[in-house]
């Protein structure tokens, strides 16, 4: 069975991986292992393409222990007692296991004497964030790296190496490929090398030798062999979260530029439901009372998105990001109701002042409920001095009003004179 490029180019020590330099540089930690020979267990996490494989078989290789491979989702129990029988046999193996999130208990519980023991050296590879998706028995056994997804300048150094090699890549074949195509096979699928490579091999196999008995691939037949990468709809995948986290924290920062990027990959996923609801909630938390019209103005837009639909929604939506970015800021708001909530949850559920409990029902005069009360638009300028929150919460400020927007000005204004007079009549009522 001829095996895919990707396949055949595959590191077989760690000097041959591309990027991952924060993992398998001298002097970084798993060069160190490997160095060492003090391999633990660990967990690679990342999008897919980005080195797991290689990294687990450049372990392998570099340390000459075996390298099996399987999968926590296809696999069974029998095929991991395989692997074990072999590494009682001959040593230790190197086990990476592909969508290791999805082990079950029955292959787990099986695992971990292994692990403990060192006889399986267990490299579990997941695009899934593990500190969320697997099992804390697993992961405390192991030690936890991240991936990047590759440079397009590292992708490149790749797809040079198969083009030269004779024995595993696509040296035999007389190819000549222009940089606009090396550019495209380089960039096309967002730091996926596995895609790159397998496109290359597919551009050089499926072109035919010109007159002079050369594989001439220019940009149109890389255009045509390679599958450009797109933007996954995984709405329970870690790398979506970060997408919307991102879009909020830029509209926050006020980079219109970013966070446009993060709202064209949002909806590149078809995600117009997120793009809405983050986008409302943006306004009220981020913008709030520094600008409410553009608050009102992104309910709008939300609402036409929702009735114009894909991929015209991408309009308003994108006037709306550019008029939060632009904004001024307060989150005022939302720390004065975080605030008053933290009260209500610590316990402090004081007794309501009378004059301000229901008198709508027979017997409440006998109870002094509703007694006293002073109906403010009985009253100049349609207000009175008297007491509203609880006696144990006299004095207290939840909202604390910013500068930020001319309308909060305004209202810090009146809110400062209000709580002024409030609490000068209180003070002088206690005196």
């Amino acid at each position: 069975m001829q095996h895919p490029l990707a396949y055949r180019m595959r590191p077989r020590n760690l000097a041959e991986i591309v990027g991952q330099k924060h993992l398998v540089a001298p002097g970084k930690i798993i060069y160190r292992m490997v160095q060492a020979k003090l391999l633990s267990s660990m967990i690679l996490y990342g999008p897919p393409g980005t080195g797991k494989t290689s990294i687990a078989s450049a372990i392998a290789g570099s340390t000459n222990y075996a390298f099996r491979q399987l999968n926590a989702a296809t696999d069974t129990k029998k095929d991991l007692q395989i692997v074990a029988e072999e590494a009682k046999m001959s040593g230790t193996v190197v086990l990476l296991l592909d969508e290791i999130h999805r082990l079950d208990k029955t292959k787990q519980d099986f695992l971990l004497p292994l692990l403990e023991s060192g006889e399986i050296i267990l490299i579990g590879a997941t695009t899934e964030n593990p500190y969320i998706s697997i099992n804390p028995a697993i992961r405390s056994r192991t030690q936890i790296f991240e991936v990047y997804p590759l440079k397009p300048a590292e992708i490149k150094v790749a797809l040079k190496r198969a083009l030269k090699d004779e024995q595993r890549g696509l040296g035999k074949y007389p190819v000549l490929i222009s940089d606009e195509a090396l550019d495209l096979l380089a960039t096309a699928t967002a730091g996926d090398l596995r895609s790159s490579l397998n496109g290359l091999e597919l551009a050089v196999k499926s072109t035919p030798q010109n007159a002079k008995g050369k594989i001439q691939i220019d940009l149109t037949q890389a255009q045509e062999s390679i599958q450009k990468k797109t933007i996954t709809a995984d709405k329970n995948g870690d790398s979506h979260y970060d997408v919307i986290s991102a879009f909020q924290k830029s509209i926050r920062g006020s980079d219109a530029n970013a966070a446009l990027y993060y709202l064209a990959r949002l909806l590149e996923a078809g995600d117009l439901a997120t793009v809405i609801r983050r986008l409302m909630v943006t306004a009220y938390e981020d913008i709030g009372l520094a600008n409410p019209p553009a608050c009102q103005r992104t309910v709008t837009a939300c609402y036409a998105a929702t009735k114009i639909g894909l991929p015209e929604a991408r309009i308003p939506l994108a006037d709306a990001v550019i008029d939060l970015c632009l904004s001024s800021k307060s989150n005022s708001g939302i720390t004065a109701m975080d605030a008053a909530l933290q009260d209500v949850h610590s316990g402090k559920t004081a007794t309501i002042p009378n004059n301000l409990k229901d008198a709508h029902y027979q017997g409440a005069k006998k109870l002094k409920h509703g007694i006293n009360y002073l109906y403010p638009h009985n009253y100049p300028n349609d207000w009175v001095s008297q007491q509203y929150l609880p006696e144990q919460l006299q004095g207290k400020q939840y909202y604390q009003p910013k500068d930020n927007g001319k309308y909060e000005q305004t209202l810090k204004q009146t809110y400062l004179r209000l709580f002024k007079l409030q609490n000068s009549k209180r003070r002088n009522s206690d005196d």
